[in-house]
């Protein structure tokens, strides 16, 4: 394992969907005690305090949810991120799931600059592909992706100069896609696993095989992981519930993986919504997948071999 440098920036972003209480997820992850879980393994880590978004026009629109706020957002999200890569792994405490518009957006910017590739593994339990005509509920956290790999329709928002090419995407853990967003996606290259393969195969094979295309290509690796990429019985702080998530089994073996691969240079976390959790449960765990991909071990490998 490499100490990392870390720097934890809080987004109290709420503007990506109605339903109120992601602004409480930067303060829930440093009660929960994720800078401390990441020092007790070496790391250096400074918590950089919490990202503002700058003046935005605050009329409503007929269709989307607080469009003007969230582009407010991106912008300031781009900049910070791509700031936050010259000193440092940045971890970016949500916040909904709207912030990777920006923080990805900044990573890109980052990585052309590095002359790399950019590769996203997206944790979630949806696709986020809609553009702002496509989606059916107004809400701007179902887009990220789709604004990301270059799609119309995003208009106000910051130029994708460096969209991600559809084969540098792996999705795991999806089993709410609609219609719109599955006739969009399957004829790109954008490696999709859900959750029946998953159950038929394992989610080892379809992430080492993504792991194996990063490192082989160079490239920088960014996280972005849902709450609701977990089953809601684990981690039930989530406005987007999904019955039939990964397990926290599955969700270690995922982050031990990406940290044993040494390929993260970014992370996400986000859809934590406190008000709807349960004694900081979900927080809880989220910090200690959090700690798995940075480390965290319960016996070192390999294991004891006996004859």
């Amino acid at each position: 394992m490499t100490l990392q440098n870390i720097h934890l920036i809080g987004v109290p972003m709420d503007s990506g969907k109605a339903r109120r209480g992601c602004v409480m997820g930067p303060d829930a992850y440093r009660t929960a005690g994720l800078a401390e879980a990441l020092r007790d393994l070496g790391h250096e880590v400074l918590d950089t305090g919490n990202v503002t978004p700058g003046n935005f026009d605050d009329v409503p629109h007929p269709h989307l949810h607080a469009l003007g706020e969230t582009i407010a957002w991106t912008k300031a999200l781009s900049k910070t991120a791509e700031a936050a890569f010259a000193a440092s792994l940045p971890i970016f405490m949500g916040g909904d799931h709207a912030l990777a518009l920006g923080t990805v957006h900044g990573a890109a910017a980052h990585a052309n600059a590095e002359g790399r590739p950019l590769f996203v593994l997206w944790l979630d339990a949806h696709t986020d592909y809609h553009t702002p005509q496509s989606t059916a509920s107004g809400n701007l956290h179902g887009t990220p992706m789709g604004y990301l790999t270059g799609r119309a329709g995003f208009d106000g928002f910051p130029a994708v100069e460096h969209p991600i090419p559809h084969d540098r995407i792996a999705m795991i853990g999806l089993r709410s896609v609609d219609r719109q967003e599955r006739a969009a996606l399957q004829d790109t290259d954008v490696a999709y696993i859900d959750m029946r393969h998953i159950d038929e195969h394992g989610i080892a094979k379809p992430l080492s095989a993504f792991l194996d295309r990063v490192a082989a290509e160079n490239g920088l690796l960014h996280v972005s992981l849902d709450v609701d990429f977990l089953d809601p019985s684990v981690a039930p702080a989530v406005g987007t519930t999904v019955p039939g998530g990964a397990t926290m089994r599955e969700g270690h073996l995922v982050m031990e993986m990406i940290c044993d691969s040494g390929l993260m240079t970014s992370l996400d976390l986000v859809e934590l919504n406190p008000f709807l959790d349960e004694r900081g449960r979900t927080a809880q765990a989220m910090v200690d997948l959090t700690a798995s991909a940075f480390g965290r071990r319960i016996f070192d490998r390999p294991t004891r071999a006996y004859s």
